[in-house]
């Protein structure tokens, strides 16, 4: 991939996320200055997991092999906060939350269903149901960092990382980009050394991540491929994971987004991972 295309790439993406009349929400209080790394990766964390008080999407996935086979998914997802603000001074950028997946096609895992209770003070706890076995199966905290339903994409990486698993440091700033470096606070628990993100200096959007292993090689990206503003908030809408080492890439597109839903807090319950919510997952 050549460095005129990913150049080219995030000047569309600043393009699309100024066109949007994003308002440089934290910097207007800077009078300039850059943030503090904390407050750049507080606001990213608060935009990119935390946007309103609940969620719903649905995601179409394509799995591309190295030899460009194709697989595909749909499934929807639900979300449902703890912290009751969208303030950065209120801690919106940290707390519990709780996730809902439901699949839709193909015929192998419709039906199936993830549960995930996000949690600051301990590990998440994360229930998968097989409707083929009829079976709720418990997923282990150590699997987190595995492959999402045979995507490229982790567990992880679909409910976020926790702010406080890594250290920050700010080791760039662009014209349109804040570039954060994540340490990992214990490097033991995960694959690599170091990850670094791009973030919008107006949106605080994270919109490339570059993981780096222990040799110094790149061997993992996420591109943020198209931003939408829905219901104002600036939204990703388009995504890609790409595997470096087996070539593998998969893409997610986002539709049918709706925020602040008022979805009740027992939908996030074991009792709905047999019997689908379909009143709130249309």
């Amino acid at each position: 991939m050549s460095r005129y295309w990913l150049v080219t790439l995030f000047r569309k993406l600043a393009l699309m996320v100024m066109a949007l009349g994003i308002a440089p929400i934290a910097l207007a209080q800077d009078a300039g200055a850059a943030p503090s790394v904390e407050r750049i990766v507080n606001r990213a964390n608060m935009v990119s997991y935390f946007q309103g008080r609940d969620g719903r999407a649905r995601v179409a996935m394509t799995i591309t092999d190295r030899q460009g086979r194709t697989r595909s998914r749909e499934l929807t997802i639900l979300r449902r906060d703890g912290p009751e603000t969208d303030a950065i001074e209120g801690s919106a950028y940290r707390g519990e939350q709780k996730y809902y997946v439901y699949f839709r096609r193909p015929a192998d895992v419709s039906q199936m269903t993830l549960l995930v209770w996000k949690h600051q003070d301990r590990d998440d706890d994360r229930w998968l149901y097989l409707p083929a076995l009829d079976l709720v199966k418990r997923i282990a905290a150590s699997d987190k960092r595995t492959s999402f339903v045979g995507s490229d994409f982790f567990y992880e990486d679909i409910s976020g990382r926790s702010i406080d698993d890594d250290s920050h440091e700010l080791i760039e700033t662009t014209d349109n980009y804040y570039v954060v470096r994540n340490t990992p606070r214990r490097p033991g628990e995960v694959e690599f050394a170091y990850y670094d993100v791009y973030i919008h200096k107006q949106s605080f959007l994270p919109v490339r991540t570059e993981y780096v292993d222990d040799s110094g090689n790149l061997y993992r990206r996420y591109t943020a491929l198209a931003v939408e503003k829905v219901q104002g908030y600036p939204t990703v809408t388009k995504a890609r994971m790409e595997n470096l080492r087996n070539g593998g890439t998969t893409e997610l597109a986002y539709s049918g987004i709706d925020y602040d839903l008022g979805l009740p807090e027992d939908v996030f319950s074991e009792r709905y991972l047999r019997r689908a919510p379909m009143e709130y997952l249309r």
